[in-house]
Formats: structure tokens, sequence, C-alpha cells
């Protein structure tokens, strides 16, 4: 499977040294399979003045011993690991993540709910309209170094 991950580098050596904490699965490796959405995400970092690197990898799906979660909704699950991963909390490890971004569309939902000003049910009911767009987030090192390989860069 063909993966992007969009930076201001190039990352030929993807490492977990360098994820930020409280991001949607926690810390990890983010891509997608969806180079629409690596394309657009790298605008980011041209309306800063930077470099948009758009690293291109080829990633091993036969891999084994991987502890893996795929939330194919913004459902009930989704919100409560999302909440838990942004606010720092304690949850269920995985080596591989796959679903729907927190992305701009979805934010101020998850935002109003985390304030209080939405119930779960009224966050719920407004996600339910959105489809998800797609992030896979590699928690592990070791599939990292084993499953994820450099194929090429492209600046854009």
């Amino acid at each position: 499977m063909i993966l992007y991950h969009t930076s201001y580098t190039e990352i030929i050596h993807p490492d977990l040294q360098h994820s930020r904490p409280c991001l949607d699965f926690g810390i990890g490796f983010y891509l997608t399979a969806l180079r629409i959405q690596a394309e657009r995400y790298g605008e980011r970092f041209v309306r800063r003045g930077q470099n948009a690197i758009m690293n291109i990898y080829q990633f091993e799906e036969e891999y084994e011993g991987c502890k893996c979660k795929f939330f194919p909704a913004y459902d009930g699950e989704w919100l409560d690991f999302i909440t838990a991963c942004r606010k720092g909390l304690p949850h269920e490890q995985f080596d591989i993540i796959e679903g729907g971004i927190a992305d701009d569309q979805v934010f101020d939902t998850i935002d109003l709910y985390f304030s209080g000003i939405f119930t779960r049910e009224q966050a719920l009911g407004k996600l339910q309209e959105k489809k998800p767009n797609h992030q896979i987030c590699i928690t592990s090192q070791t599939v990292l170094d084993n499953y994820l390989h450099f194929k090429s860069s492209l600046r854009l």
C-alpha cells in the first residue's frame, strides 16, 4: 500500500522521537492513503512560508504480531479514543491505528464536546453527518523500521 506523510522536510527514516503528544491517536507517525489529503495538508506549510514535502512510502500490509485498531466511522468508540489521546489520558495501546481525522470540519464539534457545550449525544449526532478522512498512525518504532519503506519525496 502506498502511504503519504507531508512535512516541511524529507523523512527517509521516520521515528517516534519527533512525534508530538496529544494528537488524534496519540504519539505516532501519521500517514494517509489519500494523496489529495496529503497535498492539501502541505498548504499549511506553504501558508507559513515553509517548504511542503510530501514523503511517499510503501507499507507492507503483511505485518505479523501487531496490535491494530480500525475506526470505520466517527462513532462513540472513535470519540472516546480521540478524547483520551487529545487530553493525554491513559488509553488502550495499539501498534497501528487507522480511522478518521479530527480535522477542521470535525474539530469544531470535538472542541464543543471537550468544553461541555455539546453533550456526547449531540457531538455524535454532528459527527455522523461527516464523512471521515483517512489517517494511519504507527505507534511502534519496530513497525516503522520493518514495514514502512521510504520510496521518494515530492516538493509541493
